[in-house]
């Protein structure tokens, strides 16, 4: 689930998605709506489909991994991790 496998292709392990996700919000802060437009469309012009139960699912691991967090309503990429 996390990483690809035998069953489950590259582009829909969460590191894959969320690495689309850290594409997005590393440019400037959004919200989460922003960002699953974005993520959404781009996979779409490559013919992928992306249902929002994954995209959250993504979001989930990248919080719990520390990468991202939420300030001021917007998803942003966490610059700094402390212990």
């Amino acid at each position: 689930m996390i990483l690809p496998s035998k069953f489950l292709p590259a582009d829909r392990a969460l590191i894959t998605v969320g690495g689309e996700v850290l594409t997005v919000i590393n440019e400037t802060p959004r919200s989460v709506s922003e960002v699953w437009e974005r993520v959404s469309a781009d996979r779409k012009t490559r013919g992928q489909i992306l249902g929002f139960d994954w995209f959250t699912l993504a979001l989930t691991f990248l919080y719990s991994v520390q990468m991202i967090e939420m300030s001021d309503g917007l998803l942003q990429v966490r610059r700094s991790v402390t212990t």
